[in-house]
């Protein structure tokens, strides 16, 4: 029996070199909605559902880089993809995060507003940290949602602040707005292109999330603005299934019953 090379783990500076060559596959493993929202440059999505697409197509000894969120599920399609006989595998750690910020730390930084600096310095950031991240993950963009600071949310999103960062929970800065209210912040965000259905590690939308919650006047919200109530956790739950309060659930019935009426069997 041929003996299996175990796949490797690299970081984000040689998996930029690997895939430079032009020589290797590059495979984003995170879901559909964080795909089409920003992945990086030439990567294909993938998941365990068409991995035999991946291995009926790829030569053996083609490399192979692999990454998701944070660099945890690429290490499992990084196995199975080894196990199947590819000989030169890697799991790049830090996932798309890592590989996102290190790719903003090579773009020469604009000049921000001196208010905004000292706002982003004031919250523990290097004052042209515009994406940098702080404790749990946290953006400049976070932490104004977080606080409900609107104005400062739109002069972040005005200055270029990335939209679909995810912090150490797997949520953006979207998934945060919901956690304090904030329904214009919501507008704004969603206004300004973030992926309103993306999913963090367990699969949760911000959807789900409000619902849960009990949040329905951030529930009405959200599917005012295009949420889809159909998408469900890894566990198989749904927004109308994790819906806590009679308000939320008379939302989600509606949405999801007007979804299945537009969209034909």
């Amino acid at each position: 029996m041929r003996q299996r090379t175990p796949f490797r783990r690299i970081g984000v500076e040689e998996a930029v070199a690997i895939v430079g060559t032009g020589k290797a596959l590059l495979l984003d493993v995170r879901d559909a909605n964080s795909y089409a929202a920003g992945h990086v440059e030439g990567a294909r999505n993938m998941a365990f559902g068409n991995l035999g697409d991946i291995i009926g197509t790829t030569p053996k000894a083609q490399p192979v880089v692999i990454y998701c969120y944070h660099g945890n599920a690429s290490q499992e399609y990084a196995q199975a993809l080894s196990d199947f006989g590819f000989s030169d595998v890697t799991s790049v750690d830090g996932g798309y995060e890592a590989w996102f910020n290190h790719a903003q730390a090579q773009k020469p930084a604009a000049a921000l507003d001196p208010a905004l600096s000292a706002w982003i310095a004031s919250r523990g950031f290097p004052p042209d940290g515009l994406n940098a991240t702080a404790e749990n993950g946290m953006t400049p963009l976070m932490k104004a949602c977080a606080e409900g600071l609107g104005e400062t949310v739109a002069a972040l999103i005005a200055a270029g602040a990335a939209l679909d960062i995810r912090n150490a929970d797997g949520n953006t800065a979207l998934w945060i707005a919901c956690v304090g209210d904030h329904l214009d912040i919501i507008d704004a965000l969603v206004d300004a292109g973030i992926a309103i259905d993306s999913a963090n590690d367990n699969g949760a939308t911000a959807l789900m999330y409000a619902a849960s919650a009990g949040k329905a006047g951030v529930v009405e919200r959200l599917l005012a603005r295009g949420a889809d109530p159909r998408p469900e956790t890894l566990d198989g739950f749904s927004a109308l299934d994790l819906a806590s309060t009679i308000e939320c659930l008379t939302l989600l019935r509606r949405a999801t019953k007007e979804v299945k009426v537009a969209t034909p069997a």
